[in-house]
């Protein structure tokens, strides 16, 4: 037996063990080894006799849960092996809940403790009801454009599209008895921040990853985050190639329409919006990259994350009301549609990496790379003119040395901008160098 995900060796006995216990009791269960060093060699227990008799009443007093102890020969060595099955509920060691994560021991706190306890009552984080909140604190506007997004896909009938907004939360399972779920205020509320912090989307457009240009929060209901983030992004953030196919003009954009949408409809609809943090979607001039919070499903990598037709929600009653409106398939099919997309489009596939939440990042061709990167320069000589010119509004006699070190660019470089200004009629110099001042019209 190899030390696994379920198995796990020591040497001898401590107390302290008793947290690999209480971490295989949370996760799937596991066999707790005494008497092995850490090759997995017999090198037995001289009390391996005391410990028979002390570790099941010691289990059970402390973690309240019994498991089998067995007592082994190998090699003529005395081991102690302590099966633990899968609680069916919560288990704590001295009030501190420990699960058992591939071959490591780790101590749940914070946004990952929470998902544990409602998982082991059959919960989800957005099927939990919210008192002080009524169907009339939603915004009728994200219903209607719900209904019209629902009777556009069929997924829903005209008669269930036709019942009064209450009862149409009710029937999309969005509510437990007289409360509202958390899933209906982040779907349909107008200020879903009000309950959930972090419930909005950051674009933001990068020279490099210390170098923002330019950036962007979407707030609002789902429904519109996804909208309004697909369309700023083809709008503002994205330069379409041009071609000409005979006399007609084609404009390609870096990445398909169609993937980019489906990416931003998973990221929205699976993200663990008990960690508080914003979904952030970064634009480069040579690639996309959209990072979505959250933990990947118990038990999942990327690699079965990618299968066909793969389906595991990270939020189900919000994944739910997406899949109904039209909006989303599955996690696992999603990524399938957007890398058809992308090779339908001609363009790369998209790259996927676990690190704290899922990255999906979509590199350019070289020729969009080319653009981009030409419509980053123009952008920051742009900004750059506008902040000199601030400059010498606030300070006329401002030197070219001072505007160098408060633009972070060279003395030729802001006598080039100097030049162009002048040039355009957008500044002038009154008097000499040294005494004179400058002047915007």
């Amino acid at each position: 037996m190899r030390e696994s995900q379920h198995v796990e060796w020591k040497r001898g006995w401590r107390d302290d063990y008793l947290k690999w216990v209480c971490a295989f009791a949370n996760a799937d269960g596991g066999v707790l080894v005494l008497g092995r060093d850490d090759d997995g060699a017999a090198v037995g227990l001289s009390d391996a006799r005391k410990l028979l008799e002390e570790l099941p009443n010691k289990v059970r007093d402390l973690l309240g849960i019994v498991v089998d102890v067995n007592l082994l020969t190998e090699d003529g060595h005395e081991l102690i092996e302590l099966r633990v099955e899968a609680s069916a509920y919560p288990i704590s060691y001295k009030g501190a809940y420990h699960y058992r994560s591939g071959s490591t021991k780790q101590e749940l706190k914070g946004a990952a403790l929470d998902q544990f306890l409602l998982r082991k009552q059959g919960r989800h984080w957005d099927g939990v009801p919210v008192p002080g909140w009524a169907p009339d604190d939603l915004d009728p506007n994200a219903i209607a454009r719900f209904r019209e997004a629902a009777a556009r896909s069929g997924r829903l009938s005209e008669a269930l599209l036709s019942e009064p907004d209450a009862i149409l939360i009710d029937k999309l399972r969005l509510t437990e008895g007289d409360y509202l779920k958390r899933a209906a205020l982040l779907l349909f509320a107008e200020d879903p921040e009000r309950l959930v912090t972090g419930a909005y989307v950051k674009l933001g457009f990068f020279r490099t990853d210390s170098d923002l240009l330019y950036h962007d929060e979407i707030h609002g209901d789902l429904f519109t985050q996804v909208e309004r983030s697909v369309d700023l992004l083809l709008t503002k953030y994205l330069r379409a190639g041009l071609s000409y196919e005979g006399l007609q003009r084609i404009e390609r954009f870096p990445v398909p329409e169609s993937a980019l949408r489906e990416a931003v409809i998973n990221a929205v609809a699976h993200k663990d919006y008990a960690t508080a943090i914003p979904i952030q979607i970064s634009v480069y001039a040579d690639r996309l990259m959209l990072w979505n919070p959250g933990q990947l499903p118990e038990g999942w990598t990327l690699e079965r994350l990618t299968e066909k037709h793969a389906s595991h929600p990270h939020n189900p009653d919000v994944a739910n009301a997406f899949f109904r409106a039209a909006y989303l398939e599955s996690w696992g099919r999603g990524i399938e549609l957007i890398t058809a997309a992308c090779q339908q489009h001609g363009s790369p596939p998209p790259e996927l990496r676990w690190d704290n939440g899922l990255w999906i990042t979509f590199p350019f061709t070289p020729n969009h790379q080319g653009e981009a990167a030409q419509e980053t320069r123009e952008k920051t000589r742009e900004k750059t003119r506008e902040k000199l010119l601030r400059l010498v509004s606030a300070d006329p006699t401002v030197s070219t040395k001072e505007l160098a070190a408060a633009l972070g660019i060279t003395t030729k470089g802001v006598e080039w901008q100097i030049k162009k200004l002048k040039e355009e009629g957008s500044l002038r110099r009154v008097g000499s160098a040294r005494g004179g001042h400058w002047e915007v019209p």
